[in-house]
């Protein structure tokens, strides 16, 4: 199932539709790095590129993060 989130990034407010296993590991992330999830999703906003919307920058920063600590388990 997509969930659909307002939030703002640097003061913009924006929506954002993610499957419900995307929000659930972008969660962790957040806990694990002892930040926000408002603060990690404004970090990638800033660094993805032109070309990239938000929600496909979420992800993909999810499937990085996945396959880093699936190597770190290996």
């Amino acid at each position: 199932m997509t969930e659909k989130r307002s939030l703002s990034i640097r003061g913009h407010r924006t929506s954002i539709s993610l499957e419900d296993a995307f929000w659930v590991e972008l969660r962790a992330i957040a806990a694990r790095r002892h930040t926000s999830l408002a603060a990690l999703i404004a970090e990638i906003d800033a660094e993805r590129g032109p070309d990239t919307n938000l929600s496909s920058a979420i992800r993909l920063r999810v499937l990085a993060d996945a396959l880093s600590r699936a190597k770190i388990d290996a």
